[in-house]
């Protein structure tokens, strides 16, 4: 057997090594740079100061497709670390982190900046694809 390639009958070591580690171990992971981009539409969010009140440069966000979204079917929301919708991606940066996501891809944001502006939230974030 040819260095680096996993046979069927390592399948189950390997099962194991994950299960010990809580999935992947982490110098398999990868964290790929995709873009940076401000969050959309946090004016129309009721209740956002209070939604990102913990939400400062590092803060992880998930991304969550939106396809039955009937202004955008390539909508992706974008939720604090509880799981609440703070905004989307812009329309105009969402068609390949869409297609990417429906493939099955896991894509999440990482804030950079945050800057309150009145009832406007202008948060800066860098998108990432998390990949082996």
């Amino acid at each position: 057997m040819e260095q680096g390639l996993i046979s069927p009958k390592n399948w189950g070591e390997l099962a194991k090594l994950f299960d010990q580690n809580g999935g992947l171990p982490m110098p398999f992971l990868k964290e790929i740079f995709l873009m940076e981009c401000r969050i959309a539409g946090t004016t129309h969010v009721p209740e956002i100061q209070e939604r990102t009140a913990h939400v400062q440069p590092g803060t992880l966000l998930q991304f969550r497709r939106e396809q039955d979204n009937p202004a955008d079917a390539l909508a992706i929301l974008v939720l604090n670390e509880k799981g609440e919708k703070i905004g989307y991606v812009p329309r105009e940066k969402n068609e390949v982190l869409a297609h990417l996501m429906d493939a099955g891809k896991c894509l999440f944001g990482r804030v950079e900046e945050k800057s309150p502006k009145g009832s406007y939230i202008k948060i800066l974030i860098r998108t990432y694809m998390q990949d082996i």
